[in-house]
């Protein structure tokens, strides 16, 4: 059952022990896991009550730079922007990377001088970085080829809801040991969960953000595994993930990807192996019959359309922490919340 209330054992008042305003998010390093407790439950809020947070944002202006194609990304960010009294900017930068027609230094300093915010989905990693580096507003990692923050949020919000308690739920992860894998460990590990990734061998998440997740686990209670066979981390899970086995700019591996992968779908063999309450997540677009098979992304048990809503209310929580320093008092509640 969705939780339709702010998660216990969390406080408002947490907000008052830490600004963020003016930083990034890059990674989710960037918070916190405390702070990231904090967005989740903004977010939360966000859901419950989205008319007592309009206006927030207003005289604010964001603007979105996209190198790749986007459905829920884009519109979950102006529609956020736009509800908390906002305006977005969208740039179209699927023909041409930022960066091609001047140097990205330039353009994050002319960003600065017009804009209080901005939002980046990129192929290179480094364009967000380097953004982040010379501009002095906020940057928003909306997707990058080393992580994919606002999703992995998301996606913690969407286990939150469904079992309450972070630190009781364990996760695992089937397929590509990529953006995706990267910042659900990181998250997990953040927030005190369990997380199993399986990958085939050779396409395991990168070393550095493993020995990151596992460092940040010991100090949170967590559990961070990274292995190579499937039926042993899904085993007992409560939540199973997956992701496209060929991300944007793979497209030319993507037969080679297909037979390595194939063991590693997630269909209802495989699923079996979870616990008998267990969920299936995808951060979607999602290729039925390569990583997940119809009959489980479609089935009841299936939560993939709770994640993309929950983008919305994340991403609204994280730009008002960015730009506007959080909020140090919740909107009373009314009597039928």
């Amino acid at each position: 059952m969705i939780a339709t209330t702010i998660p216990p054992g969390m406080s408002p008042s947490t907000y008052a022990h830490r600004s963020v305003t003016g930083r990034n998010l890059i990674s989710i390093q960037d918070f916190l896991p405390e702070e990231l407790s904090c967005a989740l439950e903004l977010a939360a809020a966000m859901k419950v009550r989205p008319s007592d947070f309009r206006g927030t944002l207003v005289g604010k202006q964001i603007v979105l730079f996209f190198e790749k194609p986007s459905l829920r990304t884009r519109l979950t960010f102006e529609a956020g922007i736009n509800s908390l009294g906002g305006v977005a900017f969208f740039v179209d930068q699927t023909q041409s990377r930022m960066g091609e027609r001047e140097s990205l230094s330039d353009v994050a300093r002319n960003l600065e001088r017009w804009v209080d915010g901005i939002v980046l989905r990129t192929f290179a990693h480094e364009t967000v970085t380097t953004i982040a580096q010379y501009a002095s507003i906020p940057v928003i990692n909306a997707l990058s080829e080393l992580e994919h923050p606002c999703q992995a949020m998301a996606d913690m919000l969407t286990l939150q809801q469904h079992f309450d308690d972070l630190r009781d739920v364990k996760l695992a992860y089937i397929g590509d040991g990529n953006n995706m894998a990267h910042s659900l460990m990181l998250a997990a590990a953040s927030l005190g969960a369990s997380i199993s990734v399986a990958t085939p061998k050779g396409y395991e998440p990168s070393s550095t953000v493993t020995n990151a997740a596992m460092e940040l686990a010991a100090s949170t209670g967590a559990s961070v595994r990274v292995l190579n066979d499937p039926a042993e981390a899904v085993a007992g899970a409560d939540a199973v993930y997956t992701d496209v086995w060929a991300s944007m700019g793979q497209e030319d591996e993507a037969d080679e990807r297909r037979q390595i992968f194939a063991p590693y779908q997630v269909n209802r063999k495989l699923f079996s192996h979870a616990a008998k309450h267990a969920i299936f997540m995808h951060c979607l677009p999602a290729h039925r019959g390569d990583e997940v098979s119809a009959s489980v992304i479609d089935s009841p048990r299936s939560v993939v359309f709770d994640q993309a809503e929950n983008r919305l209310h994340v991403q609204k929580a994280i730009l008002v922490l960015l730009l506007e320093g959080g909020v140090h008092r919740f909107p009373p509640r009314s009597a039928n919340a």
